[in-house]
């Protein structure tokens, strides 16, 4: 598997090393002692799977301590633009963003550590998208950043985008409870 650092330290595009035959494809989507060579030692307690149609947009979202969530990303079907935001507040990347097209012909995963607000936005006509966290998911421990906050500026290739109802009511980046 080769490790691409991105801008943001700590979140990592992981490429897969993908075996193709005559049958089809092979590769290792999770590996707990590869992960741990490249320094992804979180244990994952639950795995979730979305299906969104083109221009949906789910995002930004995180959960606060005790129950901050690390994420390990992947589309299976169809193509998303995945993004992470930088929460750490002594972060020298406080506040940046870094955007990854994953799809199912890259089959790439994008490592997010907790301390990060993550989104993405469909930009096949479907997309099957699947994640593994290191926290259960706990409502009351959840925050959303609004999606077109103009201090992050975001580039998400949608002006129009579907959106949920709460993330249309999201809080700016500035207004957003950020105990990181």
């Amino acid at each position: 598997m080769k490790v691409v650092a991105t801008p943001l330290p700590g979140v990592l595009v992981l490429e897969p090393d993908v075996f193709f035959d005559h049958r089809g494809y092979f590769f290792e989507a999770y590996n707990q002692e590869a992960m741990a060579r490249l320094g992804i030692t979180a244990e994952f307690v639950q795995d979730n799977e979305s299906r969104s149609k083109k221009g949906v947009l789910r995002g930004l979202h995180f959960q606060v301590p005790p129950f901050a969530q690390g994420k390990l990303v992947r589309v299976v079907f169809g193509e998303v633009l995945d993004v992470a935001v930088d929460l750490r507040k002594h972060s020298p990347t406080f506040g940046r963003w870094v955007s990854q097209v994953l799809s199912e012909q890259n089959k790439f995963l994008l490592w997010i550590p907790e301390g990060f607000a993550h989104g993405f936005i469909t930009l096949s006509d479907e997309a099957v998208f699947t994640y593994k966290c290191t926290a259960l998911y706990h409502k009351a421990s959840e925050r959303t950043i609004r999606f077109d906050d103009p201090v992050l500026a975001i580039e998400w290739g949608n002006s129009h985008p579907i959106v949920a109802e709460k993330d249309l009511e999201a809080p700016l980046f500035s207004q957003t409870e950020n105990p990181f």
